[in-house]
């Protein structure tokens, strides 16, 4: 492996990301750079119901998901405009009053963007496409709910091989898509409880 991909991946081993999330390296695609690391991301939140005798743990509710795939090319290509690319997808179920905004296609984009931004990550070239999509249920299954799901994919070039800023901020954006709020360096998040 080249030296620099060496580099990026020890980068990702250093990256310190939210306790909320579980990173786990999955296959990375084999035809869009010749060296390639793949992880999956999910965030679920524990759900525990109070009664009478006392907590009871339930299975966990997923709130988000997605992909964070690093690629390298070392011959470089001209849309990237370098080695490296990090290709993103996202998705995350939305209440349905923030999923009809009609806004929130451009609100995903911009918590990319801030992610990145605020983490200090130097990055450029980069692009994606946002997709609300409505479920709705009929026949034997139309005593589900209509829900709304929204989906971020997106792309950029790293400025170097140092990709742990990239993908704490990835991390950190798969967070606010599941809905946790932004938590300071050492606070941990208190779960929800339902009561019956």
């Amino acid at each position: 492996m080249p030296p620099a991909f060496l580099e990026a991946l020890a980068a990702v081993r250093r990256a310190s990301c939210r306790r909320e999330i579980h990173l786990q390296e999955i296959p990375a695609p084999a035809r869009l750079a010749p060296y390639a690391l793949a992880l999956s991301a999910d965030v679920h939140e524990p759900i525990t119901r109070q009664s009478e005798h006392g907590t009871t743990p339930e299975p966990a509710e997923e709130l988000a998901t997605g992909r964070f795939v690093l690629l390298h090319d070392p011959a470089g290509t001209p849309l990237w405009d370098g080695t490296f690319r990090i290709v993103t997808y996202i998705r995350a179920r939305m209440d349905s009053e923030m999923g009809n905004d009609t806004m929130l296609g451009s609100v995903a984009w911009t918590w990319l963007l801030d992610a990145l931004n605020e983490s200090g990550a130097d990055y450029r070239q980069a692009g994606g496409t946002t997709t609300r999509v409505l479920s709705e249920s009929y026949g034997i299954l139309a005593d589900r709910p209509e829900t709304i799901d929204i989906e971020l994919r997106a792309s950029w070039t790293p400025g170097n091989q140092d990709v742990a800023t990239h993908l704490e901020a990835w991390a950190d954006m798969v967070c606010t898509f599941a809905g946790l709020p932004p938590l300071p360096s050492g606070v941990t998040a208190l779960p929800h409880r339902r009561l019956s």
